[in-house]
């Protein structure tokens, strides 16, 4: 090969190089920090860039998107000197991508250390119970703590999160009795509450029951006293108004006699006094003299226009009638002697 047509292919490679270096493609959401000579030159933006071959030079690819990072735990003391395992997960922006360059060597390696500090001040500050009932405040005092101290190394911290708090052993144990004691204890409560409202549920209702019983006998009872008061002046208008006579009222006595003697705890039977009243009316009814005469000639005659009767006495008045008329009948001689009723025993 001739020499210049080596001179040539050097000449093009060297362009290439050249070319390759002079242009720079920036991806979307990234900027390049540009050195010339050792100096800071300017920072890139997204899109294709030129930059002076063999001057130029990129110092540092810093990526501007939100990112996340996951520390270790980290063992921490509370306020009532407890060592528990704290993991925290940071979220951060880069809002100066030269400060993060050139104000610290490694922000990552500051921003785990400034947690851990920072984590351990707040922590400290609370006493156990607290720390595990109080993430919300730990966290944003961690976020304002931290976007303080990492403003001037170009950084936001956007958010900080507690994922996992690990108390010792025996302290869970401890933690885990007292959890179900306090369970045992309100489920205690729940029950007496509800036995004692059971209770003045029944209590109420067996009142009110009570209540109810008392006023359905007292109505019972005002019902049956107007109905046999009622009964009573019905009875006793349908006698006055059947007008009877001393024979009809000696009859229905001795039909009487055999019910009061009825019962097995009558093992002695009186005679009234007025029985033998009672016989001698029934003599002078069935001797034919004047006052059987008399007492043929008069008529039992019942007005009934004037009442109205209930079915009871109609046949209370219905059933007098028809003796009166069987003792008018005896007295006649319409009928034989022989169908009095027996003689009580």
């Amino acid at each position: 090969m001739e020499p210049v047509g080596i001179l040539l292919l050097i000449v093009a490679f060297f362009l290439i190089i050249v070319l390759f270096r002079s242009i720079k493609i920036v991806p979307q959401q990234w900027n390049y920090i540009i050195e010339r000579l050792g100096r800071y030159r300017r920072t890139l933006e997204p899109g294709p860039r030129l930059l002076v071959p063999f001057v130029d030079s990129v110092r540092a690819k810093v990526d501007l998107r939100e990112r996340v990072v996951n520390f270790p735990p980290s063992s921490v003391i509370t306020a009532d000197n407890l060592g528990v395992q704290i993991d925290t997960v940071l979220y951060y922006i880069i809002t100066q991508p030269t400060a993060a360059v050139y104000n610290i060597d490694d922000y990552l390696a500051g921003v785990e250390q400034l947690t851990t500090t920072t984590l351990r001040n707040v922590v400290g500050s609370l006493d156990l119970e607290k720390a595990l009932t109080s993430r919300e405040e730990i966290n944003a005092r961690l976020a304002a703590e931290l976007d303080k101290a990492t403003d001037k190394w170009g950084l936001k911290v956007t958010r900080v999160e507690l994922r996992s708090i690990e108390p010792p052993l025996s302290i869970r144990d401890a933690m885990e009795k007292q959890m179900r004691a306090e369970r045992d204890r309100r489920a205690a409560i729940l029950n007496a509450e509800g036995t004692k409202r059971a209770a003045i549920l029944n209590a109420e209702g067996e009142q009110q029951s009570a209540v109810l019983r008392a006023k359905g006998e007292r109505d019972a009872a005002v019902l049956r006293a107007d109905g046999e008061a009622k009964a009573i002046q019905t009875v006793f208008a349908a006698i006055h108004k059947a007008k009877p006579t001393d024979r009809l009222l000696t009859y229905q006595y001795l039909q009487t006699l055999p019910t009061i003697a009825q019962g097995d705890a009558n093992k002695v039977w009186v005679v009234p006094a007025e029985l033998t009243k009672a016989l001698g009316n029934i003599g002078d009814a069935f001797g034919g003299g004047d006052k059987s005469g008399q007492a043929a000639e008069e008529e039992v005659e019942v007005d009934t226009s004037a009442l109205e009767l209930d079915d009871s006495a109609l046949q209370a008045l219905e059933a007098a009638q028809q003796a009166a008329r069987e003792v008018q009948d005896l007295g006649d001689g319409k009928k034989d002697r022989g169908e009095l009723p027996p003689a009580p025993a």
